[in-house]
């Protein structure tokens, strides 16, 4: 009878173990320090060029990045520009990086370059370099990376509702002539698994883009019988801000796969890419 509860257990275990590795909260509960040393090869590329980075040594989210990298390539393509995509962080060195005109975080997550990878970054960004952060680029994982969570996101995270997680609520533009709202709605209905920072990032000093209105959703992350509020007040998730001479936009958008068929999204992102490899922060200065 031991025997065969130890392999129903054993069982059951395994079960459990492949549904958090296929729902991507493997890195959430076993988050990695694994850093990259040997970088990728490059292909041939012509400017201009974007790199799109999804390395996960925290949560993964599985259907975005399936459904965003083939996106971002689509769009790339159509606009004649080059791309490439990997999850190597050693491609985060100043040769490189030197390559690329844009760099894309695509729900990158966790402790994901070592300290150098991680001053090559910032080097090439201040020195007039274009940086798009999706989603989960903005969450709680890169906390220990204080340049990063201070300069290029403006606050630090607090948390996404839960029960229910996913909310459709509408996204208020608050800059319609800025580039990146050209061909958007002023208001848009959009479902998501919604962010919330400790303080507005805002205070920080970035150009708030749109917000999210928190009278259309429950800004309220329910868990094991508590309830933890995550009003902010003024709750932007989408903005962008100068680093240096360089140019950074951030979208809290972007939790499901199908995000990215969604019109509006997809507009929202192509608009950002453009104005990146574009006048970018030069434009506002």
């Amino acid at each position: 009878m031991l025997k065969w509860l130890g392999l129903v257990l054993l069982g059951l275990a395994i079960v459990l173990a492949v549904f958090i590795w296929r729902v991507g909260a493997w890195g959430a509960l076993f988050p990695s320090s694994d850093h990259d040393v040997e970088a990728p090869v490059l292909p041939a590329l012509t400017a201009p060029a974007v790199l799109v980075f999804s390395k996960t040594n925290g949560f993964r989210h599985v259907e975005a990045i399936d459904a965003g990298v083939p996106m971002f390539k689509e769009i790339a393509a159509a606009e004649g520009w080059s791309l490439f995509h990997t999850e190597n962080g050693a491609v985060f060195n100043s040769d490189d990086l030197a390559k690329f005109d844009l760099v894309i975080f695509h729900c990158a997550t966790g402790d994901m370059l070592a300290p150098a990878q991680q001053a090559a970054f910032r080097d090439w960004l201040e020195g007039g370099g274009a940086w798009m952060g999706i989603h989960s680029a903005g969450d709680g994982s890169h906390k220990a990376w204080r340049w990063y969570t201070e300069t290029l996101i403006g606050a630090d995270y607090n948390a996404h509702i839960l029960q229910p997680q996913f909310q459709t609520a509408d996204v208020v533009i608050e800059q319609p002539e800025h580039p990146t709202m050209q061909g958007l709605p002023g208001d848009w209905s959009h479902e998501e698994e919604w962010y919330s920072w400790h303080s507005s990032p805002r205070l920080a000093g970035v150009n708030v883009l749109a917000t999210v209105d928190e009278t259309t959703y429950i800004p309220v992350a329910k868990m094991f019988g508590s309830e933890k509020d995550l009003r902010m007040g003024d709750h932007p998730v989408i903005w962008s801000r100068c680093v240096g001479k360089g140019s950074a936009f951030y979208s809290a958008l972007g939790h499901s796969g199908s995000t990215y068929a969604d019109p509006q999204h997809r507009q929202l992102l192509l608009n950002a890419m453009r104005w990146s490899v574009g006048e970018g922060c030069s434009g506002q200065r």
